[in-house]
């Protein structure tokens, strides 16, 4: 008995080699990729293109100059959800794409209050703006969008604060209204202070993180870069400069006062200038 049930094992033990054991198919533990991923690949592939694009002399000899573009806040019509929404604003201009910080609970009246200096590409006379929601469990919801055109005052060397319409889920123009300061500054020397800031070292950009080994069989690259602001905050010192500012205009709100000084660098001078052309527009 022994003999056979030790045969018997042999038999089993031979069985279950033949079942694990062999050539393991081609596809084996291999992720099939979609069309969607390879999409994906290609536009990263195209982001880092115009990355490349942006940092040559070539993009910079082919802009207009320097927009500065102050998103202060936004009135909505209705808030979205359960609770209180977390606004936050997400705009382009030409190729690139800046955002905002969250406002959290800003539901219907969130506040930014976040200059943006972009480069403004040959062409291009559009800003393209999008509010989200933000969202902790799920994708970002859209709430509202605007295409904007840029003022032809604004090309002139004006400074143009005004409220834009809305469109949403309620209809064109009826999702509310964002509040934006514009200005800019024309010519190369303007570009180039953008691209590399007034040291000549490129600003720091916020990039999602990447890496150089492969998924799902594509090459890994870097996404387009969101760029945060080109410029530093004005600095402590500035603080009187803008006290006095407003005691100049007591009946202009604080708030868009401090955008404008902060978009022209601090420059008391330029930012009475830039104000006046907007008390009197």
């Amino acid at each position: 008995m022994a003999a056979v049930s030790s045969s018997s094992g042999n038999s089993i033990e031979e069985r279950r080699k033949r079942v694990f054991v062999g050539a393991l198919p081609a596809d084996f533990l291999r992720i099939a990729v979609t069309h969607k991923q390879q999409q994906e690949a290609a536009d990263q592939q195209t982001a880092m293109a115009l990355h490349h694009q942006y940092i040559s002399g070539s993009f910079v000899q082919n802009t207009v100059g320097r927009l500065n573009i102050t998103v202060a806040q936004a009135k909505l019509v209705k808030n979205y959800g359960m609770t209180r929404m977390d606004p936050y604003v997400r705009l382009r201009v030409g190729h690139c794409t800046y955002e905002t910080q969250t406002d959290t609970n800003g539901g219907r009246n969130p506040h930014w209050n976040k200059v943006v200096q972009c480069l403004l590409p040959q062409g291009v006379n559009t800003i393209y703006i999008e509010i989200y929601d933000e969202c902790s469990f799920t994708v970002d919801e859209l709430i509202a969008w605007a295409h904007i055109p840029i003022p032809q005052a604004v090309m002139n060397g004006e400074t143009i604060e005004d409220w834009y319409p809305l469109c949403g889920k309620q209809g064109d123009g009826k999702e509310g209204l964002i509040n934006l300061v514009l200005s800019c500054v024309s010519g190369p020397r303007a570009a180039n202070q953008c691209l590399y800031g007034p040291s000549g070292v490129s600003p720091p950009v916020m990039m999602v993180p990447s890496t150089t080994s492969t998924m799902f069989g594509i090459p890994q690259f870097a996404p387009v870069p969101v760029f945060t602001q080109m410029t530093p905050p004005p600095t402590v010192d500035s603080s009187q400069s803008l006290q006095q500012i407003e005691e100049m205009f007591p009946n202009m709100d604080k708030e868009v006062i401090k955008s404008v000084f902060e978009a022209n660098n601090g420059d008391r001078d330029a930012t009475v200038n830039s104000l006046l052309q907007i008390s009197s527009g």
